[in-house]
């Protein structure tokens, strides 16, 4: 019988743990959260600092301005966060069609999405589908998950300090071992920030129908190259662009006024 306690220990702890972090995000979905809007935004900064270090950054003005035009309208329309005082955006010079954020309001543009959403309010719907990522703390969640099942690793704490358990919190973060290589979330998540997104989007007066279009040209540069939904922790592009549309229909009227962000 002794051999089971270990494995009962842990149970028990775990549950613990679970109950007494249970949360609730934005969408209503349930979630265990483990972490501190403080922890996860230091991590988020620190992980930061290290990418701007190791990726080439985007200089040019324009681009620039434009990028950080999109994000303030978006940014604007969010309550302010306990764990940061401002939002900061990044444009990194890479082919990558994407973008990402992190805990700590940093966000990152990769300039391939440029190429790809071919006006404001589609990078927008990127944008603004990225801070849904931070808003619904994902990331928490995903190290929650990583805490549950090792109880006793303290990933937060060590993670900040550069120790063996640096990989486990960017995965967290969603970032590769290789910086600059992004990991996706899980379907649920990704279409919670879908939903989050579009949103916020609307709210800050982009034009909600676009994001259909900003999928419709991501299957276009995909070439249609995607694995079955089944296999694949992203929607479809297909479900993708359902969703969105369903969600569309249930948005309120609104009469923000439009953003002008041109490259």
């Amino acid at each position: 019988m002794n051999r089971f306690r270990p494995l009962v220990v842990t149970t028990l702890i775990a549950s613990s743990l679970a109950l007494s972090a249970c949360s609730s995000s934005p969408t209503g979905r349930k979630q265990v959260l483990l972490f501190s809007d403080n922890e996860m935004s230091q991590l988020g900064a620190h992980s930061f600092e290290q990418l701007k270090e190791q990726e080439n950054i985007n200089t040019d003005t324009k681009t620039n301005q434009y990028v950080q035009c999109v994000t303030k309208a978006l940014t604007s329309k969010l309550p302010k966060s306990s764990g940061f005082s401002q939002w900061e955006v990044v444009v990194f010079e890479n082919e990558q069609v994407n973008a990402f954020a992190l805990p700590g309001g940093k966000i990152g543009v990769y300039t391939g999405l440029l190429g790809v959403a071919k006006n404001q309010d589609q990078l927008a719907t990127v944008i603004g589908h990225e801070i849904g990522h931070v808003m619904a703390q994902h990331s928490n969640e995903r190290l929650s998950r990583s805490q549950l099942a090792n109880v006793g690793l303290q990933i937060s704490s060590v993670a900040i300090s550069g120790t063996d358990y640096h990989d486990a919190a960017m995965a967290g973060l969603g970032l590769g071992v290789q910086y600059g290589v992004l990991m996706p979330y899980g379907r649920a998540q990704e279409s919670e920030s879908d939903i989050i997104g579009l949103r916020l989007m609307a709210d800050a007066g982009f034009n909600p129908n676009e994001s259909v279009n900003l999928w419709k040209n991501m299957a276009h540069a995909s070439g249609g190259s995607q694995p079955p939904e089944l296999l694949s922790t992203h929607p479809s592009h297909s479900t993708r662009i359902d969703d969105l549309r369903a969600e569309i229909k249930r948005l309120p009227n609104n009469n923000a006024l439009r953003p002008q962000c041109k490259i």
